[in-house]
Formats: structure tokens, sequence, C-alpha cells
């Protein structure tokens, strides 16, 4: 009997789901509203614009600016193509910008407005072929929207395997050159069905995301998932406390993704106490441990919180602490996910027992695939089994929880981002 063959193309879900559910509501931003029907359009049309401006399977486009639909129109119509999304930080100085573009190779790159004043000057020395304005005419920049209304839409998106990339995400060290993380379509696939399998989402789901999507915990704890469950995406340009309360109680938000700092400067709000937070089921932390005085604070208001650990290159989730162990495993990295494998060793890569200090390995179909042209970087944090070398010390304590003690590597801790001496 013949089977059909799954396409685990990122952009192919998102179609699906559109096709299943064209008029329900999709994404939301700045109290627009466009469905999945709406949103699947505009991502074709964006493909058939790349692909008439010469993007071809395996080319890189590149996105760099705040949080808005074109950030995401421009991921899913590159992978329609078969192409690979680079997602830039838009805090980087023009030479940070320059050394990722021209290192990825970027064939196309599309600019948010604000953006415009640092990319202008260094121009000349990128070796981009195409370069789109995100929202607005900017001198010396196509224009997206105008340019995409007119082009047709692409009739099919192309099918992948899931080990091919889908993006590249750039990590940033205070010495040494940034590294590509390539993630592949099966690595944000497998990372969602974890993260489903611990916290879950539903279709009747409202998401409210306002961390930065250029950062994997902004785009793949819970943005990306929505798409293809059909849930409700609620997308800020960027995250402002007093908004984000607005927003969850004016959209019945149900989840959402921060680090702590976001959800205690949300408690330190004056609109705090009397915002409606009933919507919420659960919120979703990562980048450092919930303080229990956090814990008990939204516990008062019947909100409860499931963390993670992981890093750009395990897209991100490695372990996950739900909300039952909130209390007890106090300060925990939480157990390890579902589809993934975790294990404490010592200098001669051998297992240690329960309590014992060492660095943390992970394996997994959420592994990345290796670092973009940095054969020598993948296989030192690869290794022949398969196993991700994170450069975490921490330990696993009788019941299997994980607790993080320090870095191999000095880390700084830059907004929401972590950045590594490397």
């Amino acid at each position: 009997m013949h089977k059909p063959k799954i396409e685990p193309n990122i952009a192919i879900g998102m179609l699906h789901r559109a096709q299943l559910n064209p008029e329900r509501p999709a994404l939301v931003f700045e109290d627009k509203t466009f469905t999945y029907g709406e949103f699947a359009q505009t991502v074709m049309r964006q493909a058939s614009l790349l692909q008439n401006s010469g993007v071809c399977m395996g080319d890189r486009v590149a996105f760099v600016g705040f949080n808005q639909p074109a950030f995401l129109e421009t991921l899913f119509a590159a992978n329609a193509l078969g192409a690979i999304f680079v997602p830039l930080n838009f805090r980087l100085t023009a030479a940070e910008l320059k050394f990722m573009i021209n290192d990825a190779g970027v064939h196309t790159l599309v600019c948010d407005a604000p953006m415009q004043a640092v990319l202008d000057p260094i121009k000349r020395e990128l070796c981009c072929r195409a370069y789109f304005a995100a929202e607005s005419n900017l001198a010396g920049w196509r224009s997206l929207i105008d340019e995409r209304v007119a082009s047709a839409p692409l009739e099919h998106a192309v099918g992948v395997d899931q080990h091919d990339t889908s993006v590249i995400m750039y990590t940033s060290g205070t010495t040494g050159l940034p590294k590509g993380v390539m993630l592949s379509h099966g690595n944000i696939m497998w990372n969602n069905i974890n993260a489903q399998l611990s916290y879950g989402v539903s279709r009747d789901d409202v998401v409210l995301t306002a961390a930065p999507l250029f950062h994997i915990g902004g785009l793949n704890v819970m943005t990306l998932h929505s798409f293809v469950m059909g849930s409700v995406l609620i997308l800020l340009r960027n995250f402002d406390p007093g908004l984000v309360l607005q927003y969850i109680s004016k959209y019945k938000v149900t989840g959402m993704f921060g680090a702590p700092a976001m959800f205690l400067f949300m408690s330190q709000h004056p609109d705090f106490d009397g915002t409606d937070l009933s919507s919420i089921k659960m919120l979703v932390c990562g980048a450092a441990p919930v303080p229990e005085s956090l814990l008990t604070l939204y516990a008062k208001r019947e909100i409860n919180f499931c963390q993670g650990y992981g890093l750009t290159e395990t897209v991100p989730f490695a372990s996950l602490l739900t909300p039952e162990w909130a209390i007890p495993k106090l300060g925990s990295a939480g157990q390890t996910a579902f589809y993934t494998a975790l294990k404490i060793v010592n200098n001669d890569n051998q297992e240690l027992p329960t309590m014992e200090h060492g660095e943390i390995r992970i394996s997994g179909a959420n592994v990345m695939k290796g670092y973009w042209n940095r054969p020598e970087a993948t296989a030192k944090a690869i290794d022949d089994k398969g196993w991700f070398h994170c450069g975490d010390i921490g330990y696993l304590d009788e019941d299997g929880f994980l607790f993080i003690c320090e870095r191999l590597k000095d880390m700084v801790i830059t907004g929401g981002g972590r950045v590594s001496e490397s």
C-alpha cells in the first residue's frame, strides 16, 4: 500500500492549517486581525516575489527589525521555497550585522524602517542581491508590501526533508566570531512536540508573543507552534508590561512566554492588580529559574508557570519543569523533555551518578544540525554519538530532575539572551 509522504516543511504546516481553517483568526498585530487564509495568501505572494527575485532552494533570506507580521511572513515565505530564514538581532551594531549577513551569504534582506540608518552605511559591503523595506518605502530599498500585492501567489510550497535547514540563528560571542546555528525543519517540529507533551496548546488558545522573535525563546517556545495548532497569536512589536496586561485582558490571552524579569515588570506595573488575568492557563518561562516570590505572587492570581531549560542549539527545550513541581523542586530546570535524552558526564566522558556535578550532554531530534560553515566547531559541539556538549555544569537529583550549577564558559545575560565567551 502506498503511503503518502509527510512533509515536515514548517511553511507547509502553516499552509495546511490555513487550508483547514481559513476563516480562523491567525494573527493580531496592533489591533489588526489576519485570518489564516489571509496570512497564507500573503505568505505565498511573498514566496512568489522572492522566487522572482532569484531566491532558490537553500538560499538565505534574512530579516532585521522589531516583531511584526513581516518577520513571520518572510520566514514562512522563505521556507515555502525551501530557502533558509536568517533572523537578525536588531540590537547589534552595523559591523556585527555585516559579519552575520556575509557569513550566511544572505541573498535577500528584509529591513524594518528603524534599522535603515544602521544598514545603509554598510549596504555596499554586503553580499545581498535584493533589499526590501518591510513596512514602508525606504530610499534605496524595494517596497515589500507594494511588490508583494502585485505578485501572483506561489502555487505550491516545496517539500523538504526533515533534516533540511529551516533557520540559521546566530549566537553572539564576547570574543571570537558568532556562529550560525543550523536548525532543521525536524528540529523545530520535535521541539514543539516536546512542548505539547509538557504543557500543551489547544486550537482555541490565544498566545501572546512579546519576547523578540530573533531569539529562539520568542520564536519557537510558543509562536511557531501556534500556526500549526490553529491558535490565535497576539504579536507585540516589543515588550511593554502595561500593553501586555492590556492585551491579556482584551484578547483573553491563555499563554505567554517570557523571562523572569518580564513577569516581574508586569507584576510591578500599576495596572497589575486591576487587570483581569483569569484567561491565563499557564505562563512559560525561560532564561533563568522563577524565584519563589514570583511563583507565590502569580499563584495568588491562580496562575502557574511551566519553566524550561535549553539553548538555541536545542531549539530550545532540553528539560521542562511543569507547574506541579515548581515549589517541590524549586530552582530545578526540570525533567528531560519527552523525546530528548540528557546525561551528566565527567571530563573523561563517563556518565555520572545521581547528585554528582558534571557537564550536561543532550541528544535528540531537537538538537541542531551544526554550525553554519563551521565544521570544526560542529565536531567539537556534537560528538560521534550525537550528544551535544552544551557547556553547562549541572546534576540530576534522585528523582531525575536537572539542576544547573555553572557554565564551563563565562556567560553574560543581555536583553534576555545568553552571550558566551568562546
